[in-house]
């Protein structure tokens, strides 16, 4: 069963390029705009993985990673940032915030892909 990964960002073009990566990489991909449509999805539904922008209306990326640490259904889901943004500043914010991993735009659908493995690798057997 493929891996469900759900893409939180307000830009409709770079959740296409996201999705476009993941599903080729055979992971099951869910969209969020924003950081409140993303909490509703996951009152409803399991994933194993969240993608994340940062700089979002209505609720930034750093804010949507502490709510997804504050609930216990998601408390260990890995959580990557996928961003703009580089600064040490802003990197330590979302360590601190409780993000696994930190990606830096513009990606390749390859990396990504590989990040991605890395966080959710494959059962064994």
């Amino acid at each position: 069963m493929a891996k469900r990964i759900l893409i939180v960002d307000d830009s409709v073009s770079m959740r296409g390029m996201i999705r476009s990566a993941l599903t080729a990489g055979s992971f099951d991909v869910v969209e969020a705009t924003n950081g409140p449509d993303a909490l509703i999805m996951l009152d409803r539904q399991e994933v194993d993985l969240i993608i994340t922008d940062v700089n979002m209306p209505v609720m930034d990326g750093i804010s949507l990673v502490k709510a997804i640490r504050h609930r216990p259904a998601t408390r260990s889901t890995p959580v990557l940032i996928l961003t703009t943004e580089c600064g040490a500043e802003i990197k330590q914010a979302g360590r601190a915030a409780g993000a696994t991993g930190w990606i830096v735009k513009p990606f390749s659908p390859q990396q990504l892909v590989q990040v991605v493995a890395k966080v959710l690798p494959p059962p064994a057997g």
